[in-house]
């Protein structure tokens, strides 16, 4: 099937740097739609039908394809297992990254535990702890690991992604220990932002505090029009 660019064009080699910031954040939106579109066995959708779901302009969503080559066809729309192979691609699904969680409590538990890391094309491999009281547990399957086994496992196995979940005193120093190691990828989830760009890492701060209070602030936002 002819699109409006040709294979070639597609599998040109991106310049990820000229992608704003806006469109990468939108680009695991199009991913969870296209896989839900997967689901429900629609493997053909118009970027006006897709504007509906996401309550995205057709406009912005073309506009967002674009950077990366297009993919529709037009009096078509997408294919919806074409296009959801490439956004896999473009955000790194396909790359089987491996991945271990530093902080076996509450919430790296709750992480262990979801579907999060299988979904997004990500293989968790171990968890690791400082408290005695969770090491040798047992938590979705894995043993939890004492911290002063790290260099070790790393050593002996490929990490690409470090999930800190664990108190912010010690979160910098457990990153640049993890940067000597050669794990460049941290998905952060201690209270604090940490950046490493002198050891070439690449950090994503998680703060869940500031969504709660978007959250709180849009209700208060109603209140208010409500009132009026």
């Amino acid at each position: 099937m002819k699109t409006e660019n040709s294979r070639n064009e597609y599998s040109r080699r991106i310049s990820r740097e000229d992608v704003s910031p806006a469109v990468i954040k939108r680009l695991p939106r199009y991913f969870r739609y296209l896989r839900e579109l997967l689901r429900n066995d629609i493997l053909r959708i118009s970027s006006g039908e897709l504007s509906k779901l996401m309550h995205v302009t057709a406009s912005q969503i073309r506009q967002d394809l674009n950077c990366f080559g297009g993919f529709g066809q037009q009096g078509y729309g997408y294919n919806v297992k074409y296009l959801y192979g490439k956004i896999s691609d473009i955000l790194g699904v396909t790359q089987n990254y491996n991945a271990i969680i530093i902080g076996a409590g509450n919430l790296g538990s709750a992480l262990a535990s979801s579907p999060i890391f299988e979904k997004r094309g990500v293989r968790l491999t171990a968890l690791f702890d400082v408290n005695p009281e969770i090491v040798g547990r047992n938590i979705s399957g894995y043993t939890v690991q004492p911290m002063d086994t790290l260099e070790n496992y790393i050593s002996e196995n490929t990490v690409n992604i470090a999930v800190l979940t664990m108190p912010k005193e010690v979160v910098r120093e457990t990153a640049e220990r993890l940067a000597v190691l050669g794990v460049n990828g941290i998905w952060n989830f201690a209270s604090t932002e940490i950046e490493l760009p002198e050891q070439n890492v690449v950090v994503q701060n998680v703060h869940m505090g500031d969504s709660l209070m978007t959250l709180c602030y849009e209700l208060a936002k109603r209140s208010e029009e409500s009132r009026e």
